[in-house]
């Protein structure tokens, strides 16, 4: 049963919606916005910083069309709502969503805008125009596919890459496979004017037939002038020319002293929760405000933040098995203070499905591979709670947190 929002506060309400919402929550809630949250999992943290919460979720790890229309046309109700901002997993949503009547107002890039950094054709060219270095492309399948992956235009968080000897070839795009780290860098856009706010180092793993999962990020980077530069310049250009509104990311290749352009997410991304932390005096309102204020007022930060307070890493935990949530283990992540997204307990989740969230930070001194190592030791503490996680399920009650 979802929260009912509360009529004791005259703050104004917005709407976030994706796979998971509560990064997207939090951001608002300590913005001072009320919160309807619409996804998958109603974790007991973004049932925390909700008022509402409304399942959208359909077979698998996916979002359900008709779920997340009647969802919007509820929230559409609610006392002052500003709007709705998307998260990862609404991109195959964004065309219909615009064309639907009686939904609220979406607070984010125009399904025009999307398509211009999504359409892989449209993009791609675009970055020849602009003479942006990107991996090769193809839109057939190549002679010889070693080497290429098949990535589907409208996915998110690596699910959509697989070898394109492996793939179904009806849909999407070949890009051939080129060395380098793989980077991000999140950025504020608003009336053809960007402002960058950092760059991260996103952490992928190979998952069966899925070699580029993502897994989690870590910033911000520190990047020499003359490449940062570089990257700028790349955003800029592509923001001005695609038309994009509030937060987006430009997903690039590190290779030396050179960059190569993946993709862009036209929205919301992860990493913002890296750079809330790091730099928590900078944005003591939060991203989701800044994002608010870019897509609805025009307006962007005037200075860049300084040297971050700490370095973030985050991790998403993935289950090595099938198991059933308990109230104990449930309860145990819920007053860790690295984990989050939390299972309620009685959640089932299956093999290689999302577990929650590990989140830490450390000295600017440190260097990454404390970071890293710091990340490992709590993943891995993780993992042994579940393995210890045996209690049977018909001693759970209360199955929402």
């Amino acid at each position: 049963m979802p929260f009912s929002a509360s009529r004791s506060t005259s703050a104004p309400f917005v709407a976030v919606a994706g796979l998971s919402a509560c990064m997207l929550a939090q951001s608002a809630a300590h913005a001072g916005y009320q919160v309807a949250a619409l996804d998958l999992f109603g974790d007991r943290d973004t049932r925390r910083y909700a008022k509402l919460w409304l399942d959208t979720g359909g077979s698998g790890l996916s979002i359900d069309r008709d779920k997340l229309q009647a969802a919007l046309e509820r929230v559409v109700r609610l006392p002052k709502l500003i709007g709705y901002v998307v998260g990862s997993g609404i991109e195959p949503h964004i065309g219909w969503l615009q064309q639907t009547a009686k939904l609220p107002r979406l607070i984010g890039n125009d399904a025009d805008a999307t398509a211009a950094v999504r359409d892989p054709r449209r993009f791609f060219s675009l970055l020849d125009e602009l003479r942006i270095a990107h991996p090769e492309v193809a839109f057939e399948r190549p002679e010889r596919p070693e080497g290429w992956l098949h990535k589907a235009a409208d996915g998110c968080g690596g699910t959509h890459i697989r070898p394109a000897e492996n793939a179904d070839t009806r849909d999407g795009y070949f890009q051939r496979v080129h060395q380098g780290l793989p980077m991000s860098a999140l950025f504020l856009a608003a009336q053809h004017e960007v402002f960058v706010i950092g760059y991260a180092e996103q952490l992928c793993l190979a998952s069966g037939t899925l070699p580029y999962l993502h897994a989690g990020s870590l910033g911000p980077v520190d990047l020499p002038a003359g490449i940062a530069r570089h990257i700028d310049d790349a955003v800029r250009s592509i923001a001005a020319r695609a038309n994009l509104s509030g937060l987006n990311s430009l997903d690039f290749l590190l290779d030396g002293d050179s960059i190569r352009v993946l993709e862009v997410n036209a929205r919301p991304s992860s990493t913002m929760a890296l750079y809330e932390r790091a730099w928590h005096d900078a944005w003591p309102r939060g991203l989701l405000a800044a994002h608010i204020d870019a897509c609805l007022d025009g307006r962007l930060p005037q200075e860049r933040a300084g040297a971050p307070q700490c370095r973030v890493a985050q991790q998403v935990v993935f289950a090595p098995a099938a198991f059933t949530v308990t109230r104990r283990f449930s309860d145990a992540l819920f007053v860790d203070p690295v984990c989050h997204d939390i299972p309620n307990p009685g959640t089932r989740i299956e093999p290689g499905q999302p577990v929650c969230t590990v989140l830490v930070t450390g000295q600017v001194s440190d260097g990454r591979t404390a970071l890293q190592r710091e990340l490992q030791h709590q993943t891995q503490r993780l993992l042994q709670r579940i393995e210890t996680s045996t209690e049977p399920c018909h001693e759970l009650v209360d199955s929402h947190g």
